[in-house]
């Protein structure tokens, strides 16, 4: 029987920064929770639902009111989009 298991020592923004630029992330938001990722944000109207693209590493790329339209500028930059729940 082989080991499978794998140990990498990464820091945490080693972490953050593995698939930088190849991988982004769609997370679906309440407008109440904007602010918190996109501080420059105007106010929103309380109980939107919305879609935030986020990088690799969690920094913000794009806020929609589409699922759709963020994978599909996930797929204009080259960047392979996966859902957070």
């Amino acid at each position: 029987m082989s080991d499978t298991n794998l140990n990498l020592d990464l820091d945490p923004s080693a972490l953050a920064a593995l698939g930088e630029g190849h991988v982004a992330y769609v997370r679906a938001m309440r407008s109440e929770e904007v602010k918190r990722l996109f501080p420059e944000a105007p106010d929103l109207t309380p109980g939107l639902d919305l879609f935030a693209l986020l990088s690799a590493s969690g920094a913000p790329i794009l806020l929609t009111d589409s699922r759709d339209a963020a994978f599909a500028n996930a797929w204009a930059h080259d960047l392979q989009a996966l859902s957070v729940h």
